[in-house]
């Protein structure tokens, strides 16, 4: 039984589409799902669980925060396996210049194919790098995220396909969580 990371779109931010940890860990366990933690307060929690269509664990979480919460955030997944893949592509691991905390990493909810990528590829980002890897994009924010002016709305628009941002700390942190429940059972 693998572990599994879900990352909700657009929670708590700004004061919008609120859910406390303790409650969506607590929905996560009365779906089934096993040695449920949560990371942080922006909608990331890992369990395991049998179930092998991660579609159907999608649409099970946001179905229950839908009746519970009165919202419906896209619910992104990924396995560990895939999430230790993430960590691996990293196209920016092997530069001395890249500060982790200006490394955010965009995960999609499908593969958007070849023809957006390469749509959302053309979009001018400069300062900010963009890379894409699969159902992943990759930024570097050589001044960080508050002075960028990068159009982030024009590139998922070029995708169309939901995605949700983390910080490098929390993705490495959240494959963490995902090995020790796996090294436990």
């Amino acid at each position: 039984m693998s572990a599994v990371i879900v990352m909700l779109r657009a929670v708590n931010v700004g004061g919008h589409n609120k859910i406390k940890m303790d409650a969506l860990r607590a929905l996560c366990e009365s779906l089934g799902f096993e040695n449920v933690q949560t990371y942080v307060q922006s909608g990331n929690v890992i369990f395991t669980t049998q179930e092998r269509q991660l579609d159907r664990v999608a649409r099970q979480i946001g179905d229950a925060i839908e009746r519970q919460c009165g919202f419906r955030p896209d619910v992104i997944l990924r396995t560990s396996s895939e999430m230790r893949e993430v960590v691996r592509r990293n196209p920016f691991s092997t530069r001395q210049d890249v500060e982790p905390g200006k490394l955010i990493v965009v995960f999609l909810a499908a593969d958007p194919g070849p023809e957006a990528r390469d749509k959302a590829l053309a979009i001018k980002v400069a300062p900010e790098e963009l890379k894409m890897e699969a159902r992943e994009y990759y930024i570097y924010f050589p001044n960080g995220q508050g002075q960028s002016k990068l159009p982030v709305a024009a590139i998922e628009r070029a995708l169309k396909t939901p995605g949700t941002g983390r910080n490098w700390r929390s993705v490495t942190k959240m494959l963490e969580l995902a090995e020790e429940i796996e090294a436990t059972r």
